[in-house]
């Protein structure tokens, strides 16, 4: 590759590792995540690995290899992570970071692995956010592992969601579940009947029971809701056929039926009877609201997993590519370094490990915020319950004067005395954390599995023929397709893209985010080599393109920023993930520089490590700048229609008998001027005259500020190659190809 000016900077020596990565995602603290960590990544690169390398891809069944598999999860405590210690856990607390971690393990070597530990979860999930405390007992502790001694076999749950309509049924409102009363006596508990068809159900060939939605086709059962349906219950518990998928095979998936009376307490989260009519206290919609909320970061994060697995395998490929030719002697540059000689080899996995980061990073940032939100949420919950409000308009309607409060505290700078008082406002901690995870979560899923599968081709690429073989080292191909799977699992993109239109535009959230562009103004300041003034720009850019569409209108006087005009408010949205991605990156960069130091493991070639990690910021925010003024610049633009030379625009151009008249009293004046009318009326062979950029001015000023802002971009690249073309990687893959 081309020789770099380093400028004396220190050069990191080999892969992150556990110690830098437990600071950088904020674990370096809780030894029970470090325990999970390890104990799932010996499942992921012994019992899956081996699955992978056997072929247990290649079937659609459920075999008992796969079953062993769960076991196994089992027995490392992955099943009991979404557990409290009273239900078979051992982890305190919110689970949302614990599950995400485990979910990364597990991704770094298969994607379906990863998924059959989440589904079980997910099963649980409604019970968990919305169930009684009856119903929350039950199932948590029939599912979490047998303890030592105690012969039992544990629960396995499905979440039976989609129905057999025409594409899978991807629209979660569409419900063709039915439940109907089928016996109610007074002084009885009601029962049941209820009727539903699933579609790519997870987890369905070996599940105990299921979360099911379905709607009223009753009278005397009013809306929508979430059941539990048991397998001993009476009536039809069909597993159903399995999905013939081409991704995810180590996860059950299949189309499972069913036909069962079970008692009304089975409603998630209970009922009340109100003249004769059956109340669930919850609807379905409000049920997935509460899980999909949180359930989406851990598939986010396990794409990005896929793309940091890829860096390894792909440095090996790149460095042995022409060992054991006639022309790659053993000492000679071909034969050391192989493919990493050229420097667009390099540039591109740069660009592949540098996604790779910024989409872990925002990931693990929104489930940490999930642990903090949890308590905080229960706190606002039970505030509120004292001064009778429970929930809907009238909780939106309490919760306004706290989000002013919000915006206040947001706009406050550093020191302000004022900070504290509000700081110490719990209203106002959950109006500000609940508006950030409100956008950073749908961001995580889109951005991360979006964006992340493109790069994960080109980190197939990266491998020439070899990418696409079985026998690829990392399972890379295995991956690649896998991750079309995961942009649309818990939601397709267009989900996440409408979910982001309406809560980035929150006033609260664009407080927060205006005090983040500030934020990387300052850490700018101090580091530079971070490219936290390129993005500082490129947020501010956003920013304003929100601003102006929310009040431009098109020719035709229809408003531009609206939920119907998803080619505006959808391309405004996948800008703002590539900003948060860069954002949540250089803010781990910073933690690892700050508190490395303290680990003694972490410690060691500190230095060179952040600066490599640095670059890499660098890198990302240069391309997440260039996505940002691409986008803004055609929505700014782009709904402006293009003068023509009939119409009146043209009016506003020189004739080039005036310029000639000019040139005696302004000298010059002729090479500035554009769009020329000839006396006979020609003019220059274009559509019309060049568009002007009237009230428009201010975008242009801060683009060109932006593409100053690159400056030093490419010299970060440059350094991250040449240290890529020099870490030290292990001698071999740590699970079987």
């Amino acid at each position: 590759m081309a020789t770099v000016a380093v400028n004396d900077t220190k050069t990191m020596l080999t892969l992150p590792g556990d110690a830098v990565r437990q600071i950088q995602w904020r674990f370096a603290d809780r030894f029970d995540l470090q325990m999970l960590v390890q104990s799932a990544r010996g499942v992921a690169r012994g019992t899956v690995a081996r699955m992978v390398a056997s072929g247990e891809r290649n079937t659609h069944e459920w075999t008992p290899a796969k079953n062993e598999m769960m076991e196994a999860f089992d027995r490392a405590g992955i099943t009991a992570a979404f557990m409290e210690p009273e239900e078979g856990g051992f982890i305190v607390g919110p689970k949302n970071l614990a599950l995400s971690l485990s979910a990364f393990e597990l991704a770094w070597v298969d994607g379906g692995a990863a998924t059959a530990s989440l589904a079980g979860f997910l099963a649980l999930a409604p019970i968990h956010e919305r169930g009684t405390a009856e119903q929350i007992s039950r199932y948590k502790s029939l599912s979490a592992p047998p303890q030592p001694g105690e012969d039992r076999k544990p629960w396995r749950g499905a979440f039976v969601l989609t129905e057999p309509i025409p594409y899978v049924g991807v629209d979660t409102g569409m419900l063709n579940g039915k439940v109907r009363v089928a016996e109610w006596t007074d002084g009885v508990e009601p029962m049941l009947q209820v009727d539903k068809r699933g579609r790519f159900i997870t987890n369905i060939a070996f599940a105990n029971f299921v979360t099911a939605a379905v709607g009223s086709d009753d009278p005397r059962v009013k809306g929508t809701c979430m059941v539990i349906l048991e397998e001993a219950d009476e009536g039809v518990f069909d597993h159903g056929t399995p999905t013939k998928k081409l991704v995810h095979q180590l996860s059950s998936t299949g189309d499972p039926i069913f036909s069962m009376k079970v008692p009304a307490s089975r409603i998630v989260g209970g009922y009340t009877v109100k003249d004769g009519v059956i109340v669930p206290n919850f609807n379905h919609t409000e049920v997935l609201e509460a899980v999909f909320k949180r359930t989406r970061v851990a598939v986010g994060l396990m794409s990005s997993a896929k793309l940091l697995s890829a860096v390894e395998p792909v440095i090996r490929y790149q460095r042995q590519r022409f060992r054991g030719a006639e022309g790659a002697k053993p000492g000679s540059v071909r034969y050391e370094q192989g493919i990493q000689q050229r420097e667009d080899a390099l540039h591109r996995l740069v660009d592949v490990w540098a996604t790779g980061e910024a989409a872990t990073s925002l990931g693990f940032a929104t489930a940490r915020l999930f642990d903090v939100l949890e308590p905080i949420e229960k706190r606002k919950t039970a505030i509120l319950k004292e001064r009778g409000i429970q929930g809907g308009r009238a909780e939106m309607k309490a919760l306004k004067e706290s989000a002013d409060r919000a915006i206040e505290l947001a706009s406050l700078p550093a020191g302000d005395p004022r900070r504290a008082e509000l700081e110490a406002d719990p209203l106002v901690q959950y109006v500000l954390i609940d508006a950030e995870t409100n956008v950073i979560c749908p961001a995580t899923k889109l951005w991360n599995t979006g964006h992340g599968a493109n790069l994960l081709r080109e980190a197939v690429s990266l491998m020439g023929g070899y990418g696409i073989t079985e026998d690829c080292p990392g399972f890379l191909a295995n991956k690649w397709m896998d991750a079309q799977l995961e942009a649309t699992y818990e939601g397709p993109e267009a989900v996440q893209r409408r979910q982001l239109t309406v809560t980035m535009a929150s006033e609260v959230f664009l407080a927060q985010f205006r005090a983040w562009t500030a934020e990387m103004r300052r850490i700018a300041s101090d580091r530079p080599g971070t490219g936290a003034c390129t993005l500082a720009s490129a947020m501010q850019m956003w920013q304003w393109t929100l601003n102006h569409l929310q009040t431009a209108t098109d020719p035709t006087g229809n408003k531009l920023y609206h939920g119907q005009r998803q080619g505006v408010t959808f391309a405004l949205a996948d800008a703002l993930c590539w900003l948060l991605a860069s954002r949540y990156q250089i803010l781990d960069v910073l933690e690892l520089e700050a508190r490395g130091p303290e680990d003694p493991v972490a410690a060691e070639g500190l230095e060179g490590t952040v600066q490599f990690l640095s670059d890499l910021c660098h890198v990302q925010a240069a391309a997440a700048a260039g996505e940002v003024s691409r986008i803004c610049a055609e929505l700014i633009f782009g709904y402006n229609q293009h003068p023509g030379w009939d119409d009146e625009a043209h009016t506003n151009c020189f004739l080039a008998s005036e310029l000639e008249e000019y040139e005696e009293t302004m000298p010059g004046i002729s090479a500035m001027a554009i769009d020329v009318l000839q006396t006979d009326g020609s003019h220059p062979q274009k559509a019309g005259p060049c568009a002007g950029c009237a009230g428009n001015s201010d975008f242009l000023r801060l683009q060109s500020k932006l593409c100053s802002c690159l400056s030093g971009c490419r010299l970060a690249k440059d350094r991250a190659a040449d240290t890529v073309s020099k870490v030290m990687i292990p001698e071999a893959l740590d699970y079987p190809v």
